[in-house]
């Protein structure tokens, strides 16, 4: 499927980053590349960019993409087919699943897991002006390093 060709890395040439971003990768988080992918991907399932059976690009032409190890690629994939968000036919390629379950329950879970965290930061002091600001942090694409 080729709109998963629009990938950029937050490393590349201005040129590069005046393209559509679909799956960004950031080497200076402290989130791992393959978890990175996971979630691009995942996002693009929930957003309905991705469909049920649209083909994922191969291991090779992904990480060529990307500028990363195949290796990497293939413990994204690897970890969304274990999830049930992708399927893998023998000689055929990766295939994102029909069913929309497991992309669903991953965003169940980190709705939850982000719960947990609020009501932790709320329980030691945290006021909600300063997990808004946290919050504002990260979808401006910093990272909270306090």
């Amino acid at each position: 499927m080729s709109v998963l060709y629009n990938c950029i890395n937050r490393n590349s040439t201005p040129r590069t980053e005046r393209r559509a971003s679909l799956i960004t990768i950031d080497y200076k988080s402290r989130v791992p590349i393959y978890d990175q992918i996971s979630a691009g991907i995942i996002r693009l399932r929930s957003v309905g960019v991705l469909s049920g059976g649209d083909k994922l690009p191969s291991v090779r032409s992904m990480a060529l993409s990307l500028g990363i190890n195949p290796n990497t690629v293939q413990k994204a994939y690897s970890t969304l087919e274990a999830q049930g968000v992708i399927y893998s036919v023998s000689g055929k390629g990766s295939f994102v699943s029909e069913d929309m379950a497991a992309a669903n329950a991953i965003l169940a879970s980190a709705k939850h897991d982000f719960l947990g965290a609020v009501s932790n930061a709320k329980s030691v002091g945290l006021k909600r002006e300063d997990l808004e600001e946290i919050i504002n942090k990260v979808y401006k694409g910093g990272e909270e390093n306090d």
